[in-house]
């Protein structure tokens, strides 16, 4: 069973930055090593699941010429098309993964601590979909915390493997960090 996406609304609700990604030192660390990881190439059509607050949106955003941000609480995706509003080529829209994921094709999907929020059954579908969205040559990139919460529903370690093993996607960097592990894949 999937973690309840009301669940993330009322940590939205209750504090304007729930997991401090605006300000620790470790989240910041985390996105510029994510951000790194594209080196310097250009998206013409990129996604990103769970944007939470926009703070990644914008980071993401001087790389492509269209992203759209996706989150399923309400008040993270408002808060993300604030933080997001002077930023060209960015739409931040609420919506539930799998059910809601806007259509393809993309050259770049990010998934940023939200994976493993899925049960087995939906990681299946969402990564079939992202792997058949995906253009030829177009990136995955895949970053999730390694510790435990009871709050998800898999492992990083259990989506990474996942990711992996997929007939249609191919590693081309993999890096562990103190905390969190990052995946690139690339569509065969």
């Amino acid at each position: 069973m999937r973690t309840a996406p009301e669940s993330f609304e009322a940590r939205y609700r209750e504090a304007p930055d729930p997991w401090g990604f605006a300000e620790d030192p470790y989240e910041r660390a985390k996105y510029a090593r994510t951000v790194a990881a594209l080196g310097a190439r250009r998206f013409s059509r990129a996604l990103e699941l769970g944007c939470s607050n926009g703070e990644l949106t914008v980071l993401l955003a001087p790389f492509c010429a269209r992203l759209i941000a996706l989150d399923a609480s309400p008040t993270a995706a408002a808060r993300a098309a604030a933080r997001a509003a002077t930023v060209a080529g960015v739409e931040v829209r609420q919506g539930l993964v799998p059910e809601e994921l806007p259509t393809g094709p993309w050259d770049l999907v990010v998934a940023s601590e939200i994976l493993y929020y899925l049960d087995p059954e939906l990681l299946e579908v969402t990564v079939a979909r992202l792997a058949a969205d995906l253009v030829p040559g177009g990136l995955l990139l895949a970053v999730h915390w390694t510790g435990t919460a009871a709050s998800h529903a898999l492992t990083a370690d259990a989506v990474h493997t996942r990711l992996l093993a997929d007939p249609g996607l191919r590693a081309v960097a993999a890096e562990r960090h103190e905390g969190y592990r990052l995946d690139l894949l690339t569509r065969t």
